[in-house]
């Protein structure tokens, strides 16, 4: 046992990948159950829903974020990984922030918020003391996201303390919108890019290849970065309805060269693809919704359960297998749990969107979603926790 945990907390990956997994089952496996037996629910500061919304963006996301960042940043500039010491120190405060969110009915307002609140600025600054190393500009930018995260974040707990009115609504919506910019600009950097590795290794002629256009990509950067910012200043209104459309529309120009048809002959792949689709998909109903057409809270979750769920999966089960030295081919109860989760964000807005069947709907999406993260912790369990392998192709 010693070993394992000294494994888990050897690398970013394992631990923060594990984390969000074991996550993710169980706010989805508490969520159904406040669904069947709301008097269930624990008293906290807050409603169980707002619980809901906060913890699946600002710790189930977050941690994902973490397992990233911590892995990917050292390939990119060469710096040192961090060391087993400073990764403990950030999956404690981690875990104390969903402690305190947990325990919030019976613990000072302004305590859970400071502890809530402590790990983001702590993995930004480990992230800015590796990115210095060659401070890029497109890199840079992932400071200012994680930035935009911690205030929506911050926005959220001011109103639980009771210091600002209407901030909970704007924090979670721009907290979502922060999180599914990463994922346009990370996503819209890596998935073309393994795309185009995988067809060369498949021998495909290079003229087949992804082509990804300068002008798309810094167009969708910036409408990425912009819509979280104009929802933290001028709320969810008009000027973002239109900046999410706006978005949305980029995302599918840009990926209208990717060869997703290719990729969908290989499931690790297509769930990259998938999950970028959803984003767009996501981006247009809101834009739409925020503008009188359509039901918004669908919007949002097409959002949060597809794009960012879907997403989330993608990378940690592809990031786990690769620096782990497994070839990177999905496990068939992966593969499952990829369609569950696209399946989940369909069950959620149809409920939502047409109101016929709202609980039905509400938990049929919940059960696929916790199915999903079961078969992940099955299927990725030996790479995240087991001894690394050698690399198989």
């Amino acid at each position: 046992m010693p070993t394992i945990i000294t494994r888990i907390l050897g690398e970013g990956f394992r631990v923060f990948f594990l984390s969000a997994g074991l996550y993710g089952l169980f706010v989805g496996v508490v969520w159904g159950l406040w669904l069947i037996v709301p008097y269930m629910a624990p008293d906290y500061g807050m409603t169980p829903p707002m619980w809901h919304a906060h913890e699946m963006i600002f710790g189930y996301a977050t941690a994902a974020l973490g397992g990233f960042f911590l892995t990917a940043i050292p390939n990119w500039t060469g710096a040192p990984e961090a060391r087993a010491h400073f990764i403990t120190l950030a999956a404690g405060l981690w875990l104390a922030g969903r402690m305190a969110m947990w325990f919030s009915g019976v613990l000072p307002p302004v305590l859970v918020a400071v502890v809530d609140l402590a790990f983001v600025p702590v993995l930004a600054a480990k992230i800015a003391t590796q990115l210095i190393r060659r401070p890029k500009p497109q890199n840079m930018i992932f400071l200012l996201l994680l930035s935009l995260i911690w205030v929506a974040d911050l926005m959220t707990h001011l109103q639980w303390m009771g210091i600002t009115e209407g901030t909970l609504q704007t924090g979670l919506r721009a907290g979502l919108l922060a999180l599914c910019a990463m994922i346009a600009i990370l996503g819209g950097r890596i998935t073309p890019a393994f795309t185009r590795n995988a067809m060369k290794r498949a021998g495909v002629p290079e003229a087949d290849w992804p082509v990804s256009v300068a002008l798309f990509d810094k167009t969708g950067m910036v409408l990425a970065l912009i819509l979280p910012l104009v929802v933290v200043v001028l709320g969810a209104g008009r000027v973002a309805g239109v900046g999410a459309l706006a978005l949305g529309l980029v995302q599918i120009l840009r990926m209208a060269r990717w060869r997703s048809r290719w990729a969908a002959r290989r499931p690790i792949l297509l769930a990259l693809h998938l999950g970028l689709c959803m984003l767009a998909v996501g981006l247009i109903l809101w834009g739409l919704a925020v503008l009188g057409l359509g039901n918004e809270i669908a919007a949002l979750h097409v959002l949060g359960i597809g794009c960012v769920g879907g997403m989330t999966l993608a990378v940690m089960s592809r990031a786990a297998l690769g620096h782990s030295g497994r070839a990177l081919i999905a496990p068939a109860p992966m593969v499952v749990a990829y369609g569950l989760m696209a399946v989940a964000a369909l069950s959620r807005w149809i409920g939502a969107e047409l109101n016929a069947g709202y609980m039905v709907a509400m938990l049929l999406s919940d059960g696929l979603w916790v199915c999903a993260f079961a078969l992940y912790l099955i299927a990725m369990w030996p790479a995240l926790t087991g001894p690394r392998a050698g690399r198989a192709g």
